[in-house]
């Protein structure tokens, strides 16, 4: 078997009636349709105004019009900015304008926020579209109405912008420079090889995770560009999931430990209706997983749970079910185009065995935090960078995690950043100070747990809780919002103002590893 042509946009012109994608709602796209429609949005885009090296957001779920946003980005030479649709207006504001995207699409689920963010952007009214009806924005299909289907003008590789948070709680832009050459002299489906995925006709990806993610929209898309079907899910539930993989015959997916835990929970019964000996790659990352739900999963599934451990910014490591038998808890061995490291504070690497923070570089090339060079730099020793995250590198290669970056929760598999949070908690008038950590949670790994020092004259209690959690719903997306909130008479600080916020998170923690 011929293995495809490079790139998506070859296969949809040798062969444009195969069919590429399912939508959520069970229709299939040929790669002729799929192409015509991301020539036709290339083509309105640039009659809105945009030119090699601009930017376009999208607030969409998963569907066919992220598809076609990715794939006219990515020949046109823009830059994609997916925003996560859970955002409220002052989040997807502050993205919009710190990329300078020059068009904003929306979907009409997520109207209120769309409304909110491009007016406080100043978004003109031209450069907002719709899918569905919004206020105040032009329907998607004027951007696409007596466009051409075919090929633009002056092809050129184009990437997605994605934004990740840090401490400092403002979410950074990843971009990389483009690298002025057509989209089909770029292997953009090659680094799937790295987790042993080939581009075989009958391979069918399933997509179960919103595409704003890095991980999930890479691992889509490269499957695209190798000849695979996608099969998409709007909205996860597991035993849809079960069913989409029999019905399909999915062979594999990207997936958080969250998911594993839902899975596991079934009846046996239901389990037991579905069909998954298709799958072949069910590979999870973003998130530590239990090794009794790893152990339970690779028991009903087989060997094709893997595992990875990599950033937005690149590079990262891998470990097949073998590897995580042989050596239980480890995150694998570096990519063949990635290189692994563990430093001390003074940047020496330390020996096997020694613990250390985990540094990373890509050998296919680097990137900045858009708008923040010093960000970009602090994190960085000669071409290696890191996210934070303590490890140790055993004799064979094989890396550890020791802990995760500081503060840093992670619940279902989603970074959240609690300076972000502590500031809308600070805005409140009965907040003094607040503290926000994770604590355990049965299902999602992290919960969000807030400890407040109301300001004097405010009773701590049910109805000041109450009120301060509506008060954070209004700023930050609903995953961000604490679950509970406790006070505390006086928040633990040094004479210098340091919070002692290991002091506050460990009694969740008592027996319990991941907070202490």
């Amino acid at each position: 078997m011929n293995p495809p042509p490079n790139g998506f946009w070859a296969q949809a012109a040798a062969d444009p009636g195969r069919t590429v994608l399912t939508a959520p709602d069970g229709e299939d796209w040929t790669a002729g349709r799929l192409h015509a429609a991301a020539n036709r949005l290339v083509h309105g885009l640039r009659a809105a105004g945009l030119r090699r090296g601009d930017a376009f957001a999208v607030v969409l779920p998963n569907g066919v019009e992220f598809f076609t946003a990715y794939l006219a980005a990515t020949q046109a030479g823009l830059y994609l900015v997916p925003v996560n649709h859970h955002f409220v207006g002052p989040e997807i504001a502050w993205i919009v304008s710190d990329s300078g995207a020059k068009v904003l699409i929306a979907h009409e689920r997520f109207a209120p926020a769309a409304i909110a963010a491009a007016d406080e952007a100043g978004l003109p009214a031209d450069r907002r579209y719709a899918v569905g009806a919004v206020d105040g924005f032009r329907p998607y299909g004027e951007l696409l109405d007596g466009q051409p289907g075919t090929p633009p003008e002056d092809r050129t590789l184009g990437w997605v912008m994605n934004y990740t948070s840090g401490t400092t709680g403002r979410p950074r832009g990843i971009r990389r420079p483009l690298p002025g050459k057509p989209p089909e002299e770029s292997h953009l489906g090659g680094f799937l090889g790295i987790f042993g995925i080939r581009p075989f006709d009958d391979n069918v990806h399933l997509v179960c995770s919103p595409l704003y993610h890095t991980a999930v929209l890479q691992f889509a898309a490269a499957s695209l560009h190798i000849g695979h079907r996608l099969v998409l899910m709007d909205k996860w539930a597991p035993e849809e999931m079960l069913r989409l993989i029999d019905t399909h015959r999915c062979t594999h997916t990207h997936m958080v430990p969250t998911q594993f835990h839902r899975l596991l929970a079934l009846p046996d019964e239901v389990k037991g209706r579905h069909d998954v000996t298709s799958m072949r790659h069910a590979v999870h990352g973003a998130a530590p997983c239990p090794d009794h739900v790893k152990r339970a999963m690779i028991e009903w599934w087989g060997r094709c749970v893997e595992e990875y451990y990599a950033a937005s910014e690149g590079g990262g490591a891998f470990a097949t079910a073998e590897d995580w038998l042989k050596k239980p808890g480890t995150v694998g061995r570096a990519w063949p185009i990635s290189e692994l490291a563990v430093l001390d504070d003074d940047g020496n690497r330390l020996p096997p065995g020694e613990p250390g923070t985990v540094y990373m570089r890509m050998n296919t090339g680097g990137f900045h935090y858009h708008k923040d060079e010093a960000k970009t730099e602090e994190n960085r020793v000669g071409d290696f960078f890191t996210v934070g995250d303590l490890g140790i590198l055993d004799e064979e290669g094989y890396l550890f995690l020791r802990d995760r970056k500081i503060d840093m929760i992670i619940s279902g598999g989603v970074n959240i950043y609690p300076a972000e949070i502590e500031g809308a908690l600070l805005a409140h008038p009965a907040v003094a100070d607040a503290a926000v950590f994770g604590i355990p949670h049965p299902d999602w790994g992290e919960a969000v747990k807030a400890v407040v020092e109301p300001a004097p004259g405010h009773e701590p209690g049910d109805a000041l809780a109450a009120g301060i959690l509506r008060h954070c719903e209004q700023r930050l997306a609903g995953y961000k919002v604490p679950r509970s909130i406790d006070f505390i008479e006086a928040m633990p600080r040094d004479p210098n103002g340091k919070l002692y916020k290991r002091r506050l998170r460990a009694p969740y923690w008592q027996g319990r590893t991941g907070g202490a």
